[in-house]
């Protein structure tokens, strides 16, 4: 295939989007359209169109053009990636950002990279993906009583978003929490960025925040009231999975598998051996 142009909303398996679906082009369209998507369905249609942050539009538009040598031959996604996987979930994971080759290819969070391989055989192991692996939007994976989202949705040049480009797209992840909080019981945090970036976002949902706010670490798990339901939401930090942090062996698999099982444990479910 080659380097070519972008395939347009409604072009990919599973897209959510269409010709049709409003398109936000500044933070104040973002806060709008989000505050107006009556479903999840509607709001990630609509996460996965905006042009809000122009370095990111140019940034993942330019990857998704010129492609990875590796990649060549495949069609990228291009656009930000929407929140994936159920609809009531119990258990929410928040990530940092899309890989450029990874979720920015597939149209998929934390999939197309090492650091989702590593995720989803994790999930797979503690009952909350149906298969080990994920390959791209409409593989037919799915995530069982789990939902994914990004603090950011677009994929940032270095991975590094700016603080006005996560501000900016905040207002899709307090839609999202809103929409799915009523049967919420755990949120998994995946790096120190999501972490700090929840608490503005829990706020403006209602939950009660502590004071002073917990630092962030691998484990570290502090229970939040939540307006929409009378349990509590359990909040654990969990280092990210990027390659520096499992080559190092500063994530192993039975650390993470741990984090998701006490997910587990936290929402009331069954705590199994994790699968092979």
């Amino acid at each position: 295939m080659g380097p070519g142009p972008l395939i347009p909303p409604g072009g990919w398996p599973g897209d959510p989007a269409g010709p049709g679906t409003p398109v936000a082009g500044s933070a104040a369209e973002v806060a709008d359209l989000a505050a107006g998507a009556g479903t999840l369905d509607e709001l990630a249609a609509r996460q996965s169109v905006c042009r809000a942050c122009p370095r990111l539009v140019a940034w993942r538009e330019e990857v998704a053009v010129v492609r990875r040598r590796s990649f060549r031959d495949e069609p990228y996604w291009g656009r930000p990636i929407p929140g994936w996987g159920a609809a009531r979930p119990q258990l929410l994971i928040v990530g940092l950002a899309p890989a450029a080759h990874g979720g920015n290819r597939t149209g998929r969070i934390f999939t197309g990279d090492r650091s989702g391989d590593f995720l989803f055989a994790s999930l797979y192991r503690c009952g909350w993906a149906e298969k080990p692996t994920s390959i791209a939007l409409g593989d037919g994976q799915r995530l069982l009583g789990a939902r994914m989202v990004a603090a950011v949705r677009c994929a940032p040049p270095d991975n590094k978003p700016e603080p006005a480009e996560r501000d900016s797209c905040a207002p899709w992840l307090t839609a999202e929490l809103r929409l799915v909080a009523a049967d919420l019981r755990v949120i998994v945090c995946l790096g120190g960025f999501a972490w700090q970036a929840i608490w503005p976002v829990l706020g403006h949902c209602g939950f009660a925040l502590p004071r002073p706010r917990p630092a962030f670490g691998h484990g570290t798990e502090i229970g939040l009231r939540n307006p929409q339901a009378p349990a509590e939401v359990l909040l654990i930090g969990c280092y990210h999975p990027s390659q520096q942090n499992t080559f190092t062996g500063r994530v192993t698999p039975a650390m993470l598998d741990a984090i998701f099982a006490r997910a587990r444990a936290a929402g009331g479910l069954d705590v199994r051996k994790p699968r092979t």
